[in-house]
């Protein structure tokens, strides 16, 4: 934001020079960038953070100094003369998309004459960086330029069948601004329009063909509220950005709308003559009040470390636009200023009394109460997991919550319920590599396809090595309630289904799951029949994990196979343990056993491992898939030979050959009785 100094002594004239104003600006927040000589006056460039709109004006700075400073503000105080005859017998204006505007007001000027702006005019705009176009468009950024809020003037004889109607574009809509460029608009965008064509964008620029010339006689002046994600969006999407829409990106003051509309009305008549109609059109919402805010003078020095004195603490809350409704020994209770949409907690005003007060005037070793943080179960737990995937050799994606629609149904394991679909679609937020262009508006069900599709678009654009995980919420419909928002964790990698399990396997040690987790059979279309596997912790469906199918690698343009993983980290909270544990290595020999089982072919390794733990005992210190083999001739066609070896070992004596020979038949019978499984000799 760039300010005239000699603009700001028309509201404020502090005492102290302007370097000593700038310093206190930039230690009350608004930190100094530059200061440019401009045709005999000062160009201050300030940083104005987002929260701060309030200081998108001079008014607004003009304000702070005069709360820094203990000076006086002059505000203007407009109240242009009108004729009688009422605005609304000459213009209708209807809002037709109050989500995008939530309120218009217009003004009707007749008999103006378009010119040269004065000099004093030319010269403050000039400061500004801003160009001088006539009289009526220099009083429009003058007043914008004054307290914050963009306005419009309308050529009124080129509004079609004296309306305005504030509309929502149409697709395709095509709309040429003041800058002489066609764009294309699209729905979402806010169109101010006549009967017959769209004649400003609004909240960012307005029409060529309504625009202000030498010819013009009548005026409509325009002043209105605007949704602040549709302006930054809009002016994003066209790559059209301008003061307005800057200004408008942001909360600006609903109460100030009326204020800048009646300034400008008064600047037009000293500027350009002609006369005002009586009244204002103004349909929409009505301004709100801001709710009261108490202070507790307890929390100052407590958060602070420092007292601020009471009536010093309330001189500058009012100062700053608070209204006292009431205070007593223990607390201020305030109405925050309609241009500080910022101040809504305790801590708002606390913070707006330190940085007045001056952030110097708190000792560097002030002793202010801290009580110390420290990480939830469910934090740390997910640290670990983001370290151990990364120590694997993973990078971690961060891909939207909303997906187009043909992505939902390629992998949807956890609920069969159809996806929840946002009422404002999004547009832009897949990359430029997708396959999938248009507006997307789903929530998602997995995160699987949109980890798959950032692994397509690196196989694309050359990068093969590409391995990818995630860690975000699904959004998991529910009849009549709230949707589930369990949180996920997925892996793509370029590996096989034999590693990726073992990244399960390495997660389940360094988190030192309390449960024994099941391998099941699973049939996903997404997966190859033969390698893919569903994960059963407890009860509870943990995850699924395998390879993608032909028809998936097809479906998803990959080149390369890929093995993916999806778990419910939800699931795997309950059975972390996160303090260390100590266990006593055994001093005592070990004893090694070699089994050869003849099983069905359904039966799976993890089916048969779990059995061989379960039926062991304590004694149990390892299980060792060694490999299998097929000898339909000898065994069957539907069999397979299973060789495998434990190591026993007790931790208090010397395990016996008795002992051993005991543990190895519970195997044995265990594994014939749950799977039928035959031990040669």
């Amino acid at each position: 934001m760039i300010v005239s100094w000699n603009w700001i002594q028309d509201y404020v004239s502090p005492t102290a020079s302007m370097e000593e104003v700038v310093d206190k600006l930039t230690m009350s927040g608004l930190n100094h960038e530059s200061t440019e000589l401009v045709m005999g006056d000062s160009a201050i460039d300030l940083e104005v953070t987002s929260n701060r709109s309030d200081c998108l004006g001079h008014l607004g700075v003009a304000r702070e100094i005069s709360v820094l400073f203990d000076h006086p503000l002059s505000i203007p105080d407009p109240h242009p003369e009108s004729i009688d005859i009422d605005v609304s017998t000459l213009l209708k204006v209807e809002i037709q998309c109050p989500d995008l505007c939530p309120r218009y007001t217009a003004r009707v000027l007749r008999g103006v004459k378009v010119g040269v702006s004065p000099a004093w005019l030319q010269e403050k705009l000039a400061t500004l960086g801003l160009n001088s176009v006539n009289n009526i468009v220099d009083a429009t950024n003058y007043v914008m330029m004054e307290c914050g809020q963009p306005l419009h003037a309308f050529d009124l004889a080129k509004v079609s069948g004296g309306c305005i109607q504030v509309r929502e574009a149409r697709p395709e809509e095509e709309f040429v601004a003041i800058d002489h460029k066609t764009y294309a608009l699209a729905p979402g965008m806010c169109v101010i329009a006549d009967a017959d064509k769209a004649v400003a964008l609004g909240g960012v620029m307005g029409g060529s063909e309504s625009e202000v010339s030498e010819a013009t006689v009548d005026l409509l002046i325009e002043a209105a509220e605007f949704t602040s994600q549709a302006i930054r969006q809009t002016a994003r999407k066209l790559k059209l950005h301008s003061d307005a829409s800057y200004r408008f990106e942001r909360p600006l003051d609903s109460h100030g709308v009326d204020w800048a509309s009646r300034r400008c009305c008064e600047l037009i008549l000293k500027l350009a003559g002609g006369e005002l109609l009586d009244g204002v059109i103004d349909v929409g919402e009505t301004p709100e009040t801001p709710g009261p805010v108490d202070l507790r003078f307890a929390q100052i020095p407590r958060v602070l470390g420092i007292d601020v004195p009471v009536d010093e603490t309330c001189r500058i809350l009012q100062a700053l636009g608070c209204q006292e409704v009431s205070r007593d020994a223990m607390a201020l209770k305030l109405i925050p200023p309609s241009w500080r949409a910022d101040l809504t907690r305790e801590i708002d005003l606390i913070e707006e009394v330190a940085r007045v007060y001056g952030y110097d005037q708190i000792p560097e070793d002030v002793a202010v109460p801290m009580i110390a943080s420290h990480y939830s179960s469910r934090d740390r737990t997910l640290a670990i997991v983001r370290q151990v995937m990364t120590s694997l050799g993973f990078d971690e994606a961060m891909t939207p919550s909303l997906v187009p629609e043909s992505w939902e149904d390629r992998f949807t394991p956890w609920s069969d319920a159809g996806s929840l679909k946002s009422q404002q679609p999004m547009e832009g937020v897949l990359d430029r590599g997708s396959q999938t262009a248009g507006p997307v508006r789903c929530l998602r069900r997995s995160l699987l396809p949109s980890l798959i599709e950032a692994r397509r678009i690196n196989e694309f654009r050359g990068n093969e090595s590409v391995e990818l995980f995630e860690i975000a919420k699904v959004y998991l419909p529910r009849k009549g309630q709230l949707p589930e928002e369990p949180l996920l964790l997925s892996v793509v990698s370029e590996t096989d289904y034999v590693t990726v399990k073992g990244v399960v396997e390495t997660l389940f040690q360094q988190l030192h799951v309390s449960h024994q987790a099941k391998i099941l059979s699973s049939q996903h279309a997404l997966l190859d029949p033969t390698r893919q596997a569903q994960w059963m912790l407890g009860e509870t469906v943990f995850g699924w994990i395998g390879e993608l199918s032909d028809s998936a690698m097809s479906e998803n343009s990959l080149r390369r196979p890929c093995a993916v993983m999806e778990i419910n980290l939800e699931a795997l909270f309950e059975y972390v343990q996160l303090v260390p544990q100590q266990k006593v290595l055994s001093s005592f020999p070990y004893v090694d056993r070699d089994f050869n089982f003849i099983v069905e072919e359904s039966v799976t390794w993890a089916e048969l491992k779990g059995t061989v733990v379960e039926s062991s005992g304590d004694v149990l210190e390892h299980v060792q898939f060694r490999e299998v083999f097929r000898n339909p001739e000898r065994d069957g066609a539907s069999k397979k030979r299973v060789l495998l070896s434990v190591r026993l070992r007790a931790s208090h004596e010397t395990l016996t050959g008795e002992q051993a020979d005991k543990v190895c038949q519970a195997i044995i019978e265990s594994s014939k009785r749950e799977h039928q499984a035959e031990l040669l000799g």
